[in-house]
């Protein structure tokens, strides 16, 4: 069954009794863009006629997790604390229902490094990388980042949204880079760069939306292109192969069930000259804004920005062991799947 199929033949439940908490906002380098994708997630919850409210969640504000009138919350915190599995930890002790997936998929995936590791287990390429150690031998961490090939992306480990990442064009500049990147953000990893094409896969449950290929203007799909930069091109089937669509769609779903997500998530991709997809990471909050990469694969795939938010919110409750916490959130769920 195709994405489009099995979505609009799944339509939502009586959500009239529902209230709905937007977490957003909280206290990481990707504040901005989640108080945009909370918004947009609250409109789109409006139009379904959901009681909602946005709550700007940090860890030391939490009171909102308090209030008894809420059955679901929608996280749309990007970054430390919210997508790190912090959260999610809390809310778990909590006993409440929350989207996307669980603390430990949460910690596992917002570790890039970690990542690698899995999506190497579950069969799926990846690029080649070193740890970066800062007291490392010079010249032995050289000849370790020449063997990766001659060009490089140094990444930290734990952000999102391009955030730290830099590019090398020799070994020198990537331990620079890489000890810069170490001072500012904490452990990093040096990695292969991949000459390709950028794509990426959004997963809603066990299944694979279509698949977005992403051409920023300036060439690198940085946080200017990704939420400033109206010039940076969406295009959908743009692969001539007609192989490689459902590989990489499996590769997806592969990343996904290997770090134990559920809900939704967006595995990026490199396609390299010869064809081979390579798996950059996975995010376990994508972006909700207008500009974001999860509700245009939706809406390809014949999803409403409202659809796309109820059916998060149905399958948090169906999987959830809160369930019982509210009986408008169970008719949701019975109606919705």
């Amino acid at each position: 069954m195709t994405a489009r199929s099995h979505y609009k033949s799944s339509p939502p439940g009586d959500v009239s009794k529902l209230k709905v908490a937007v977490l957003a906002g909280g206290s990481s380098r990707e504040r901005e863009v989640s108080i945009q994708s909370g918004k947009c997630v609250a409109d789109a919850l409006k139009k379904a006629n959901v009681s909602v409210v946005v709550s700007d969640i940090k860890p030391d504000s939490l009171e909102i997790l308090c209030d008894e009138s809420i059955d679901v919350f929608f996280i749309a915190l990007h970054g430390a604390f919210g997508e790190d599995g912090q959260l999610q930890k809390i809310l778990e002790s909590k006993g409440l229902i929350f989207t996307g997936s669980r603390s430990k998929a949460s910690k596992l995936a917002f570790d890039k490094w970690q990542s690698k590791d899995l999506f190497l287990s579950a069969g799926v390429p990846t690029p080649e990388a070193i740890l970066f150690e800062p007291n490392a031998n010079a010249a032995d961490l050289e000849r370790r980042i020449c063997k990766l090939g001659s060009k490089y992306v140094v990444k930290p480990l734990r952000e999102g949204s391009t955030i730290g990442i830099t590019i090398a064009d020799n070994p020198a500049g990537a331990i620079a880079d890489a000890k810069k990147c170490a001072a500012e953000f904490g452990d990093c990893f040096i990695e292969k760069f991949i000459t390709g094409r950028e794509f990426t896969v959004s997963v809603l449950g066990n299944i694979a939306l279509p698949i977005l290929e992403v051409r920023p203007r300036a060439g690198i799909y940085d946080y200017h292109a990704k939420y400033i930069d109206n010039g940076t091109q969406y295009l959908f089937d743009t692969i001539d192969n007609p192989a490689l669509p459902s590989k990489m769609q499996k590769y997806a779903v592969d990343c996904f069930d290997v770090l134990g997500c559920r809900g939704a998530a967006r595995v990026d991709f490199i396609l390299d000259d010869s064809g081979t997809p390579y798996a950059l990471e996975i995010n376990t909050i994508p972006g909700m804004t207008k500009h974001s990469l999860l509700p245009k694969a939706a809406a390809k795939a014949g999803m409403s920005m409202s659809r796309l938010c109820l059916k998060m919110i149905e399958m948090a409750i169906a999987d959830s062991p809160a369930r019982h916490h509210s009986n408008n959130a169970n008719s949701v769920a019975g109606g919705g799947r």
